[in-house]
């Protein structure tokens, strides 16, 4: 690789993709696909009770942190925040960091970059250049693909095997539901730890396998128990959080290192919450003692049909294993991919009650998706069955973008809002659900023989005091609307008074119509199209 003739000396800014994102637009945004998580693909048929937050770029931050040159990262930039950052400052390097369904994006920003900062050199990076003939779309002097931390030392000329530091990330901001945006707080604040990068499941369809290596393959930021402990403790310092979102596609199918983690927080005792990634046949190399030890507070994981040939499953109960794990107050975000090469649309409506059925605290539904650089997009190329969409449409949540045999591609919209529709009324909101979850946690381990599991368990039901307040507005809104559901939330909500007291009931009684009101505002808001778009951030490291 040709070093920079400036080295670590080299003015670098790193941004994102610019904004807005949340609405039809010339350069691909599109308002199906808003910048959130959750309201995006997981609670988006929930009306007000949807879950709303944003979350940071979080590759562009790492590499940030870990190279000595004068750095500056530009998170969620409307494109007049770019082009200012370009001209009132001399970089000599513009990295763009991006996801595929921005190509159009990415393409405007560096012909402006050649226009306003002809000087620059510009380098992309990000699953964007998984995409076949990205050079030919796209003028810029590099295209890094996968980890791109060593990439741009080398680049530096800076030691690509220096010891990593790990950013503070705060996981989510700017929550809100039911039309409400609380108050943050140390006992609801979750910074970010990424251990790895890819997994070594190497599902066909997955673009974070691919991207990193493929099947039996991914990079390994952090090795040991000790290295994430370390991680944690600091973090812990950095941002207050006692909760960590681990952005580890397999968390869990690394059992030593995760259970060295556990020795070094029972030595030193602490009562952390651990959200993870994990399969169905990697949480079963564990008890549910380890988990609850471990502090594994919220998992998410794959549950595609039984009937498919992905090992993650491997032959578990998944239904048991999911009571299992709400039972021990471990909420779960389940998976399911609709449009599978074995459904049809006789088959495919008993699969989604199967996945249904599984009743987790939030479920996914992604469209089965040949994504550039998989091997389910070579296959699909190879076969002749690729549909010629704009990039900009693939993503999982609208239509297919390939010929399956037996459903069309208006099928499989439809297939796929039936599904979340369908979530949403026989299992309520998620919000609901979590609670629920909560509470049985609290009742079966309040009295754990460990006082950090304990005082965990004492942390997290603290929230329930608000979320008696959200269950009050939930019950009265859905009373009409959803008769059963709203009589199951009335219950769950009579049963947390019981158990807190007159607090616990003096904070829905008078919060709860609050509540109520916000959420029929925040639906008159969702039905006038209003969207939710993050502020640009602007962090300097290094900077001169």
């Amino acid at each position: 690789m040709q070093v920079h003739p400036k080295g670590s000396t080299a003015r670098v800014l790193l941004s994102a993709v610019f904004g807005p994102y949340a609405q039809d637009d010339e350069y691909g945004s599109r308002a199906i696909n808003p910048m959130e998580l959750y309201h995006n693909q997981v609670t988006r048929v929930q009306g007000p009770f949807s879950l709303r937050m944003f979350h940071r770029s979080w590759g562009i931050l790492f590499i940030q942190k870990n190279i000595r040159a004068p750095c500056t990262v530009l998170d969620f930039p409307t494109l007049p925040d770019f082009e200012k950052e370009i001209t009132e400052n001399h970089y000599d390097i513009i990295g763009i960091s991006s996801i595929i369904v921005n190509v159009g994006k990415v393409k405007e920003m560096c012909r402006r970059a050649r226009l306003l900062s002809p000087h620059s050199e510009i380098i992309v990076g990000g699953h964007v250049t998984a995409i076949p003939g990205i050079e030919q779309m796209v003028d810029a002097d590099h295209f890094v693909r996968g980890e791109g931390v060593r990439w741009m030392r080398e680049h530096l000329g800076e030691d690509p095997n220096a010891k990593l530091e790990h950013p503070a990330i705060i996981s989510g901001y700017d929550h809100q539901a039911l039309g409400f945006r609380p108050k943050r707080s140390k006992n609801t604040m979750a910074a970010t730890v990424i251990p790895s990068a890819g997994c070594p499941m190497g599902c066909n369809f997955c673009t974070t396998s691919s991207f990193f290596g493929g099947k039996g393959k991914f990079v390994n930021f952090f090795d040991s128990g000790q290295e994430l402990f370390d991680i944690m403790c600091k973090l812990e310092v950095d941002t207050g959080a006692q909760a960590f979102f681990v952005m580890d596609e397999n968390f869990l199918l690394q059992k030593p290192r995760a259970m060295d983690l556990l020795a070094l927080m029972r030595e030193a005792g602490k009562s952390w919450q651990l959200y993870v990634f994990s399969s169905a046949n990697a949480i079963r190399k564990y008890t549910m003692d380890e988990l609850v030890a471990l502090g594994v507070s919220w998992i998410w994981l794959g549950l595609e049909s039984p009937n498919s040939t992905y090992s993650k499953l491997d032959g578990t109960d998944t239904v048991e294993l999911i009571k299992e794990l709400r039972k021990n107050g471990i909420k779960t975000l389940g998976s399911t991919i609709v449009g599978l090469e074995h459904h049809t649309p006789e088959n495919l409506p008993d699969e989604i009650r199967h996945a249904i059925s599984h009743d987790t605290d939030f479920h996914q539904f992604m469209l089965y998706t040949p994504v550039p650089g998989t091997p389910l997009y070579t296959q699909m190329r190879d076969e002749g069955r690729l549909i010629d969409v704009d990039l900009a449409d693939i993503h999982g949540q609208w239509k297919f973008n390939f010929h399956h045999a037996a459903i069309s591609r208006e099928q499989s919209k439809q297939m796929l809002d039936n599904a979340f529709q369908m979530d949403y009324e026989l299992n309520g909101p998620s919000l609901y659900r979590l609670c629920h979850t909560t509470f049985k946690g609290w009742l079966r381990h309040k009295n754990h023989p460990e006082p950090r599991v304990r005082e965990r368990f004492t942390r997290e039901v603290q929230s329930l005091y608000v979320y008696g307040a959200m269950l009050w507005a939930m019950e009265h809104y859905l009373r009409r609307a959803n008769v059963e559901v709203g009589e199951r939330i009335r219950k769950l909500r009579k049963e947390i008074y019981r158990e807190f007291g007159w607090f616990a009931r003096m904070t829905g009684t008078l919060l709860g119509p609050v509540l109520l009101w916000t959420s029929r505002r925040e639906q008159r808001r969702l039905n006038e199209g209003i969207t939710y778009e993050p502020a640009v951030v602007i962090e300097r490291t290094n900077w001169a």
